[in-house]
């Protein structure tokens, strides 16, 4: 199963919605407390075709634990998932039950479509990791959204002999990303600008890792441009002048990047297992210098993408749609999905499984403990109100920058009044 299919958190869609309300459910009924029974629907974004039966047994579970309550479940695919909420908004037809990632349930709250959870399941809280429950907060509302479902993030993988020819210590990577700027210009400098450090351009997790404020606490505008955003993309164009990025990565995509890191021609790229598996094969001289580090931050915290499940504020059998959602999240179910599937889960404790933690020799575990234990405290830094028109207007600002066509600051100025006005017309 392809990476991207499963892991859809990284995938941002836009989400308009025909009434956006004020925010929350105005109906007074988040009391999920009563008896659990009743039918519900239950709706996954692209997981049937690969996790059919688990999904089964998760309902038949349920409804055997809940005896008088009926689960349907339906999939939708990955392609239009997010034009299928909006037209089910509009129209009413919303499931009882709903799997989103952050960017999906922003305007669901904003139009009391999504049940706060603050109020309607706030004994569960604890059981989840604090960032994990906090990514489906939405900025200028209060409450949480959606329990928060399964996690995933990235380590980064580096070439360990690029890094010596420059004369760096391989056994300490770059952890923050002035340790990051000062290793690329070294290593670009020592190969005569041959070798480049990434081939990637800084996208708003950057900002966010860098420690930039993203947005202000009404979430009514962004705020990357200020003077740590400016100093950041600075650094950036530094990077590019002294050929400590690659040539193309204006146009780079997962997948060209990937490929320049297996010729050797850059010397870090973000990964998962099944990449040290392609580098087994393909480049086995890669294979053998493969150093595995966390993410590059200043603030000490990773990025995670998070996937969460939202109850629907109007449904009709709320302790039965309350009790489901929790009981798909809790942390029995989410270490059975998380065995099948590289993701992890979001609930407290899980992650010190010796699933997560003990080495049994596989470049698969390297990987996953590597990943699990830079979870524990990672937050979710992508804003939930930044669509994915506004990731095209912050990448094509940074373009021009890097290119001197404008100043740092104006490049963010720039994407940022850009991404306020998509902001104003969301809302």
């Amino acid at each position: 199963m392809p990476r991207r299919a499963l892991a859809a958190a990284v995938v941002a869609l836009v989400l308009p919605l025909s009434a956006c309300g004020s925010g929350g459910d105005d109906s007074g009924s988040t009391d999920a407390s009563g008896k659990v029974e009743g039918d519900i629907t239950f709706q996954t974004w692209n997981l049937r075709a690969n996790f059919k039966p688990y999904f089964e047994g998760l309902v038949a579970d349920f409804e055997k634990k809940y005896p008088g309550t009926n689960v349907k479940w339906v999939d939708q695919p990955a392609e239009g998932y997010a034009d299928k909420i909006s037209a089910d908004a509009a129209g009413g037809t919303l499931p009882d039950v709903v799997n989103v990632s952050p960017d999906l349930v922003a305007p669901l709250a904003k139009a009391g479509l999504a049940l706060d959870l603050d109020k309607a399941a706030a004994k569960y809280k604890k059981e989840y990791l604090p960032g994990a429950w906090a990514s489906h907060e939405i900025p200028g509302t209060e409450g949480t959204y959606a329990f928060p479902w399964y996690l995933n993030t990235g380590p980064l993988f580096y070439n360990k002999s690029l890094f010596k020819e420059a004369g760096l210590d391989a056994a300490k990577p770059p952890k923050t990303y002035d340790e990051l700027f000062d290793d690329a210009l070294e290593l670009a400098d020592k190969s005569d600008g041959k070798v480049a450090t990434l081939a990637n351009v800084p996208t708003i997790e950057d900002f966010g890792r860098y420690g930039v404020e993203l947005m202000n606490k009404e979430g009514t505008a962004f705020a990357f441009n200020d003077a740590k955003g400016v100093e950041l993309l600075t650094e950036y164009k530094e990077l590019y002048d002294a050929k400590a990025l690659d040539p193309q990565v204006l146009t780079a995509t997962p997948e060209s990047s990937g490929k320049k890191f297996l010729t050797g021609a850059v010397a870090m790229n973000p990964g998962s297992a099944l990449d040290l598996g392609n580098f087994k094969k393909q480049a086995p001289n890669l294979y053998k210098n493969i150093g595995i580090t966390d993410q590059i931050t200043s603030t000490g915290k990773v990025n995670m993408y998070v996937m969460g499940v939202m109850v629907n504020a109007q449904t009709k059998q709320k302790p039965a749609a309350v009790a489901f959602a929790h009981f798909v999240t809790d942390a029995q179910n989410q270490m059975s999905f998380a065995r099948k599937v590289a993701i992890f889960p979001s609930t407290a404790g899980s992650l010190d499984d010796p699933y997560f933690t003990e080495e049994d020799g596989t470049d698969e575990t390297r990987v996953r403990i590597a990943a699990a234990k830079s979870l524990k405290n990672a937050v979710n830094y992508t804003p939930v109100l930044f669509s994915e028109q506004m990731k095209t207007e912050l990448r094509n600002s940074v373009a021009k920058a890097l290119q001197g066509k404008v100043s740092p600051k104006e490049a963010l100025d720039n994407a940022v009044k850009a991404c306020d006005r998509l902001l104003q017309q969301q809302g």
